[in-house]
């Protein structure tokens, strides 16, 4: 049995090292556990493969990898031409695992490869996907309110079953990623490919830890950017709820109408509202350019993706 994990790197010169380390000692403490168990069926042991993806880190990083690789034939580095973006960086990782199953995690620390087993003994109970969840998350009040929204959001447009909480550390076997990479378009989106893909999805409890070094790079215009992503490449549910939108609001401006008609007929003396009338013109228009967008965005997609924007491009890799 082969483990792949996959882990892109961004500003992580002195973290991914650490990262590393801790993956081989969780798989050799296992194969050791597995081979000293002592019973007449000799317990399973793993090989395992370390995917890094450089996503054009403007640190020292792809230097690291290089280093990495060159000591270790388990380790294996490809560097992106540009800045893709996190998950576009693993499908360029995902494109080059050839292990059974495939575990994802962080470059910082936070996700624990130390109970990397956890999910691979939840996997073997039946399960296609596997998601680590945090029962206590070490992250700042923003980013686990992106969290929150995001999970909302999913559950609403995505088909995120409401029983499942996800996160940077999961795994998934072979096929779902042979499923998952033959996605071709530039907006990758991990799980919104997933669940579409199965719903046999399972979740087991994993500690958060601290960053070892830094700040998230997810700033807030950059969490809307990546909702956006997910809901307009995986869902028509908000062109849906436009149309709704729209509706509401021209039942509203038509009740409005037959209320400004009748006060009319029944106080001839009351002056015409200008500042409501005003009010109502900047509220409707609002809502026409905030659909128009939209469908802009939907539209926008389409013609990137007729026009064969790349997902990833890989400048060198190591093997």
């Amino acid at each position: 049995m082969k483990l792949s994990f996959v882990i892109p790197c961004y500003r992580s010169e002195n973290t991914i090292e650490t990262v590393v380390q801790e993956i081989r000692e969780t798989v050799a403490a296992r194969n050791a556990a597995a081979s000293s168990a002592g019973s007449d069926t000799p317990a399973r042991t793993f090989d395992y493969e370390i995917v890094l993806v450089n996503d054009c880190s403007p640190d020292n990083v792809w230097q690291v990898i290089k280093r990495l690789a060159a000591e270790d034939d388990h380790v294996k580095g490809i560097c992106l031409a540009k800045n893709f973006g996190q998950h576009s960086a693993l499908m360029a990782g995902y494109g080059q695992s050839t292990g059974d199953y495939v575990i994802s995690l962080d470059d910082d620390g936070q996700t624990p490869a130390t109970e990397t087993f956890k999910l691979v003994d939840k996997l073997e109970e039946g399960y296609d996907v596997v998601y680590g969840y945090y029962e206590h998350s070490a992250q700042h009040l923003f980013r686990r309110f992106g969290t929150w929204v995001n999970k909302k959001m999913a559950e609403a447009i995505i088909g995120q079953p409401k029983t499942l909480r996800t996160t940077s550390f999961f795994i998934m076997r072979k096929f779902i990623v042979e499923e998952i990479v033959r996605y071709p378009h530039p907006f990758a989106y991990i799980s919104g490919l997933v669940f579409r893909a199965t719903k046999n999805l399972g979740n087991v409890a994993v500690q958060h830890r601290r960053r070892l070094e830094g700040e998230s790079g997810y700033t807030l215009a950059g969490l809307i950017g990546l909702w956006i992503n997910g809901f307009t490449a995986f869902s028509v549910k908000p062109l849906r709820a436009a149309t709704y939108l729209g509706l509401l609001c021209a039942l509203v401006g038509f009740a409005a109408g037959i209320f400004v008609i009748y006060k009319k007929l029944m106080y001839p003396g009351i002056p015409v509202g200008y500042t409501s009338m005003l009010a109502t013109l900047l509220f409707i228009g609002g809502m026409i350019m905030f659909l128009l967008g939209l469908i802009g965005e939907y539209v926008g997609r389409i013609y990137i993706s007729i026009n064969q924007s790349p997902q990833y491009v890989v400048r060198e890799r190591t093997f």
